[in-house]
């Protein structure tokens, strides 16, 4: 049984006993967001990450999903990618498309990779072009607050160390807020050249998923969320600086990975346990 609360505005906390009990939510939360954005939209625009995260959607291309998900209207994007050939062990288009993408009827057309034949800074710009052309024909929705692209769900891991998609602690990357689309040569983690979305393009998505799991994630998750922490503020994690400007944000995570959330309950943070449910005010 899933734990809920609000820990920040137009933000909620899911925790889960155990992971598959996670990915059968996750996969039941974005079925119903695609079939919203299909009703409303014509279409369902998602951006993903890599890592985890896509052996946890693995539910998806399962009953009941793989019959009544319109596939035919999702458009795929990466909010982040390494700079590496699309058949590369690092890659996280191969990763996707091994893992989900073969096993469900989207449209090629309709994905959205990076180009791995050129420079990374010229891959940035290709797909921030490429993410444009779409908004100006409104595949993808636009922000009414700042004009970036607003896509109906971006979804995304966390790093041990607070990063989400390429957008590590204390990283230039995360000063960025002309482009929708940056690049990076220096990675902290292998390999080093990577591009990703912008913190502007992040949190103008009409939803954001942030999955964690595993205990060693727990630390992240306890400073990413949890309200009083003495120095945080004065250098956020990247994750902690996911905040929706006119979108909701919602947390999938674990037990494991809510450890230290539970374990760290100050006077900022009351936490009630009732059997397995666990809610934070």
């Amino acid at each position: 049984m899933a734990a809920s609360g609000e820990p920040k505005k137009k933000s909620e906390l899911r925790i889960f006993e155990s992971l598959d009990e996670l990915a059968t939510e996750l996969a039941e939360y974005i079925a119903q967001l695609s079939e919203i954005s299909v009703k409303e939209r014509g279409c369902f625009t998602i951006a993903l990450s890599g890592g985890s995260l896509i052996g946890l959607m693995g539910k998806l291309c399962e009953a009941p999903y793989n019959k009544t998900v319109d596939w035919t209207k999702w458009y795929v994007f990466w909010a982040d990618e390494r700079a590496v050939a699309k058949n590369h062990v690092d890659s996280n288009y191969k990763q996707t498309k091994d893992g989900f993408l073969s096993k469900v009827s989207i449209l090629n057309s309709h994905i959205y990779s990076i180009n791995d034949n050129v420079t990374v800074e010229d891959a940035a710009g290709e797909y921030e072009f490429a993410i444009r052309q779409l908004v100006k024909i409104r595949i993808i929705g636009v922000s009414e607050i700042n004009d970036c692209p607003k896509f109906d769900l971006i979804l995304l891991g966390l790093g041990s160390d607070g990063h989400v998609a390429s957008l590590f602690p204390q990283h230039p990357a995360l000063e960025q807020k002309d482009e929708w689309v940056t690049f990076i040569t220096n990675s902290p983690k292998p390999p080093p050249e990577r591009i990703t979305f912008t913190l502007p393009v992040i949190n103008s998505a009409s939803n954001v998923a942030l999955v964690a799991s595993g205990e060693d994630k727990a630390t992240a998750v306890h400073h990413a969320i949890a309200d009083g922490i003495d120095g945080l503020d004065a250098s956020p994690l990247p994750a902690r600086m996911v905040q929706p400007t006119d979108g909701k944000l919602v947390w999938f995570i674990d037990k494991p990975a809510a450890s230290v959330l539970d374990a760290g309950n100050n006077d900022s943070q009351h936490v009630e346990c009732s059997r397995t449910s666990l809610a934070i005010r």
